[in-house]
């Protein structure tokens, strides 16, 4: 069961309140043991929530669960955090760990006995029974009964707190954790998913910094590449440097900051110790203070993902230090830039409809089989569970990645690309995605490659995770760009955990990529699939069709305007029956009309629907549109296509990218601008952001509608008959 990423509040009777622990999660099972067996550990395996075995990277904790295995009667399942410990013995951060993470074995005695320790917060079976349906506070007293007591201060139990997490939330910020795991108190154990039942509260460090300088930018970046930050110590009038950051600026503060170095560049460098730059570094004197979001100190005195959040006017240099308890998410008044407030970036507050399917986390036995989400819950606590968890994650589908994320996304990525080297990004949630070639072309003719696809989807991603939340996707994959060969994938098995995949049981067995997040939309992305291709329909209830579509397509030789004309026509018939039509572009040279559907209205029942209206168009103007599906038969004419509103059948969805010659985007339209006329070649990857930033999502018409009243089609049957 994994974490979502969520603000919870601080003070709620339902909620339990545990230590975020900065360490490796890990899945127990303990087999009984007796006295002449429990040195061999061999009914010990770790399991790390990908799967991987850990048993033989930590035998001190192996041999330390074996010792406690003698004491029991029956089989148990724990849930976890394998953590390194400091010197007096308290956990501490992930960094001490790093050592053994790619090992696939390491001695006892070279590990370091007691330098690490397993802290178990839930048991997932005991004995025969399976826990996982049971409320946590029950599976907390199980937890408490069987491993309270086990005799080693290797094996430890977390600390939990009902109804109030402010004491533990102040105990956080004073040793430094990570954050805070909030837990609803009746909730059951997930396996492999990501629930809003579970929600990570993260600490944001804040401070002011000293800059002492910035480096040169790379390649097609401007101004400067990154600021050279530190603080000053007691007794030393020279600068110690804390790292440097390039993360948190836009166009505009990029020219204002360097505005402000330029005059205070001196030749001598402000800081007390030599250190190696990624480029040439430039020195000034040391008089700007900047405010610097970070998650952590290193261990060396660093700091960990520092993000720029702005420059401060009423804080004088030689009193910045050091703090040893940092302030959290600062008042937005203290930050003032050259005119107006700085906002500050809450980059934990971002999209996230992830219920990620990773390898389970119990391994279950064979008369065990995993549930789907179609498959129906077995009480009704959990029906209104599965009912509220879909609206939670529509909610959490629809809240905006802030400006600030998205400049940082792309910044990176441009990086990444001009290195020339493959590379990792690191998302405003604090997860990460590797990503590989992207200075690979994929249009030729405007030299565009899989790096400005990668930041075309980062500039979009709050307006294209709306429209694909929730919906299975099919992926069509041009690994060599648009030229090259290209193949369909539906099903997939192995993905990094925050990739969202649901078993879609009503065409398959197997798991399916789900739209809705970031992580999922970049990966994606990262798989050469150029466009986004959802489903008409939800996970939630893929037999239902949310709209339905006429997909106009022209013959080769048919000009654009003939195909306006179609829309035109379809968009009079609609407006005839009282029924709204959503025109987009297809990115390529037609374009699509959809129409919303009441809730729980069948596919076939939009099909029917859309049959009708292509039908009567077709005979209304059979010059320039047809139903025939032969493309001879067609000839010079516009084909009406209603048979994408099929079960699995798929679209390129708003704001989606396509393999079309010209990097074209599907392109939400007016029906004024469909009477005016338009060039769809107009709308591509380079140009759609600044027009979505002007127009804002024409999509959300769609979205907010109540569907149309599909009985009143039945007017062309009652014409008929007066006829």
């Amino acid at each position: 069961m994994l974490a979502s990423l969520a603000d919870p509040p601080l003070d709620d009777p339902a909620l339990v309140y545990e230590p975020k622990y900065d360490g490796i999660r890990a899945i127990a099972e303990v087999e009984p043991s007796g006295p002449s067996t429990a040195l061999r550990a061999g009914g010990v395996r770790l399991w790390s929530r990908l799967g991987n075995e850990k048993t033989r990277q930590f035998p001190e904790i192996t041999t330390a669960l074996a010792k406690w295995a003698t004491r029991l009667k029956a089989p148990v399942i724990l849930d976890g955090e394998i953590v390194a410990l400091d010197d007096n013995g308290e956990p501490t951060g992930f960094q001490q760990l790093q050592g053994r993470i790619h090992l696939s074995a390491v001695d006892e005695r070279s590990a370091g006995a007691g330098r690490v320790a397993y802290i178990a917060f839930d048991i997932l079976r005991d004995g025969r029974t399976d826990l996982r349906d049971r409320p946590l506070t029950e599976r907390r007293k199980i937890l408490e009964r069987v491993f309270g007591k086990t005799g080693s201060r290797l094996l430890r139990i977390s600390t939990a707190v009902r109804g109030g997490g402010r004491a533990l939330y102040k105990a956080a910020l004073e040793h430094g954790w990570e954050g805070l795991i909030v837990k609803h108190a009746d909730s059951q154990y997930k396996s492999g998913k990501r629930t809003p039942d579970w929600r990570k509260l993260k600490i944001v460090h804040e401070q002011e910094f000293v800059i002492g300088g910035w480096t040169e930018p790379r390649q097609t970046r401007t101004y400067f590449g990154a600021l050279l930050l530190g603080v000053y110590e007691p007794q030393r009038k020279c600068l110690v440097y804390t790292g440097h950051t390039g993360t948190g600026f836009n166009e505009k503060e990029l020219a204002r900051v360097m505005k402000l170095l330029e005059p205070r560049e001196t030749k001598a460098s402000p800081f007390c110790e030599r250190f190696k730059t990624n480029e040439p570094a430039h020195w000034v004197r040391p008089e700007l203070v900047a405010q610097i979001k970070f998650t952590e100190w290193t261990t060396d005195g660093k700091l960990r993902h520092p993000v720029y959040l702005g420059l401060r006017d009423d804080k004088k240099p030689e009193d910045v230090r050091r703090e040893d308890i940092p302030r959290v998410r600062a008042s937005r008044a203290e930050l003032r830039t050259k005119n107006s407030e700085l906002r500050t970036t809450n980059e934990e507050r971002r999209t996230k409809s992830e219920v990620s399917r990773t390898r389970s986390e119990v391994p279950r036995t064979k008369s065990e089989a995993p549930r789907t989400k179609s498959e129906a819950p077995r009480t009704k606590s959990e029906a209104s569970r599965t009912k509220s968890e879909a609206s939670r994650t529509k909610s959490e589908a629809s809240r905006t990645i802030s400006e600030d994320s998205r400049t940082s996304l792309i910044e990176q990525l441009r990086a990444i690309e001009e290195s020339k080297r493959d590379g990792v990004l690191t998302l405003p949630d604090g997860d990460t995605l590797k990503v590989t070639n992207l200075q690979k072309v994929f249009w030729p003719k405007q030299k565009l490659t899989k790096g400005d696809l990668f930041r075309y989807y980062a500039r979009v991603a709050p307006w294209i995770l709306l429209a694909v939340a929730d919906r299975p996707l099919v992926m069509k994959r041009l690994p060599n760009g648009i030229t090259g060969q290209y193949f369909y994938q539906h099903r997939i098995e192995d993905v990094p955990p925050g990739v969202r995949t649901e078993v879609v049981s009503v065409v398959a067995k197997r798991a399916q990529v789900i739209g809705g997040s970031l992580k999922t939309l970049l990966y994606t992305t990262q798989l050469a699939a150029i466009s986004q291709d959802p489903w008409f329909s939800r996970i939630q209830h893929p037999e239902f069709a949310d709209y339905a579509a006429l997909d106009l397509d022209p013959s080769e030789q048919v000009p654009f305007a003939r195909v306006l004309d179609v829309a035109r026509w379809i968009r009079d018939e609609l407006d005839a029956l009282g029924a709204l039509g959503v025109p987009k572009t297809s990115g390529a040279s037609g374009l699509h009309v959809y129409v919303p559907l009441p809730r729980e209205t069948p596919y076939d029942a939009g099909l029917l629907f859309c049959q009708i209206i292509a039908t009567v168009v077709a005979q209304k103007h059979p010059k320039v549109a047809t139903i025939e599906r032969s493309v001879r038969a067609r000839g010079p004419r516009v084909y009406v296509d209603v048979l994408q509103n099929i079960l699995g059948k798929t679209l390129a969805t708003a704001y989606s990218a396509r393999a079309s010659d010209y990097a074209g985007v599907s392109t939400p339209l007016t029906w004024e601008e469909v009477d005016g006329g338009i060039d769809p070649r107009n709308f591509t990857i380079q140009t759609v952001p600044a027009r979505l930033e002007k127009a804002g999502d024409l999509w959300a018409a769609l979205r907010k509608s109540k569907g149309v009243d599909l009985s009143k089609v039945t007017r062309y049957a009652e014409r008929s008959g007066k006829a």
